[in-house]
């Protein structure tokens, strides 16, 4: 009877990557057949929702690979979802954070693989991963109907995003309303960016305290959220409103905002109950869509603070 190989390790301890890359799960080579048991068309436990017919959907929302230090620690110490494996690059600088991400992985026995550069490099997905990543079940896609509803005596506050598509825009405004107490966000199926792994870096962990609603049409969103009774304000910078005259926001509420350029799509405007704008004293006619949300979120969470309060921690 043979011993089972020992696996090789690295020089810092970690197990070594496989030279081969296995296949992509249910991937069938060109002319191949599917073997008995393959994975291919099935989703993830808690990935999608049952659709007429029996079959199942996988989430629109996105987020199963984490990149950034922060954004992969946060992942770890909320737990909200369950991680597959880690990759971390063998020459990775050291760092607090990265000591706390290897210590957290290793308490949860989640995989950790330290993989060269080369390897590394081809399966990160953002310009600046940190030297780590991680592989994880996607994010959970909740019901517009849920997101409408109090969380505990705090009313409903809401960001809905109309067609924006730069990730790194997306992921700092999720940051700022993370920051600002937002409880949802709704997110348009189409012609829009959802949660990639650059969104995941730019908001260093904020996609794991949201909850995300994808809808078909954002248009017909926003009408069932008045019909729900949240107020939907869009920030446009043709408001005839300011921003600073918003009346008391400490209802139920939802801000949408616009693609940079673009703004407010003509639907979306007129699902609102009020367009807002932000008034510029400069010369320059706009902001960046993270930076004019950013403003907006933490005006609402300014008119909700003696509801709220500040946070504790």
């Amino acid at each position: 009877m043979t011993k089972p190989r020992k696996p090789r390790l690295s020089r810092g301890g970690l197990p070594k990557a496989p030279t081969r890359r296995s296949p992509t799960p249910g991937r069938v080579p060109e002319g191949g057949r599917a073997r008995a048991g393959s994975p291919r068309g099935k989703v993830a436990a808690g990935a999608g929702r049952p659709t007429p017919g029996g079959s199942k959907r996988r989430s629109g929302v996105g987020g199963d690979q984490v990149e950034g230090r922060q954004a992969v620690r946060e992942l770890l110490l909320v737990g909200r979802r369950k991680v597959r494996e880690l990759w971390v690059l063998s020459d990775a600088e050291p760092s607090p954070v990265l000591e706390d991400i290897l210590e957290l992985a290793g308490s949860q026995r989640v995989p950790v693989r330290e993989v060269g550069r080369g390897r590394f490099f081809g399966e990160a997905r953002c310009e600046a991963p940190q030297g780590v990543l991680a592989k994880a079940e996607p994010l959970a896609e909740v019901l517009l109907e849920d997101l409408a509803q109090a969380k505990g005596s705090t009313p409903p506050f809401l960001l809905a995003v109309d067609g924006v598509t730069d990730p790194g825009n997306l992921g700092a405004l999720l940051r700022s309303a993370e920051c600002a107490g937002v409880t949802g966000v709704v997110l348009p199926r189409h012609r829009a960016v959802h949660v990639t792994p650059t969104v995941t870096k730019a908001a260093a962990g904020a996609v794991e305290h949201l909850r995300f609603a994808v809808a078909g049409g954002l248009p017909t969103a926003l009408a069932d959220l008045r019909k729900a009774g949240v107020w939907v304000v869009g920030l446009d910078a043709d408001g005839l409103t300011s921003l600073w005259d918003l009346p008391a926001a400490d209802g139920p509420i939802c801000l949408v905002l616009g693609a940079e350029g673009a703004g407010l799509s003509r639907l979306a405007r007129q699902r609102c109950d009020e367009v807002v704008a932000i008034p510029l004293q400069g010369s320059l006619p706009s902001l960046n869509v993270s930076v004019a949300g950013a403003l907006a979120c933490f005006e609402v969470a300014r008119a909700r603070r003696p509801a709220a309060g500040p946070r504790s921690d």
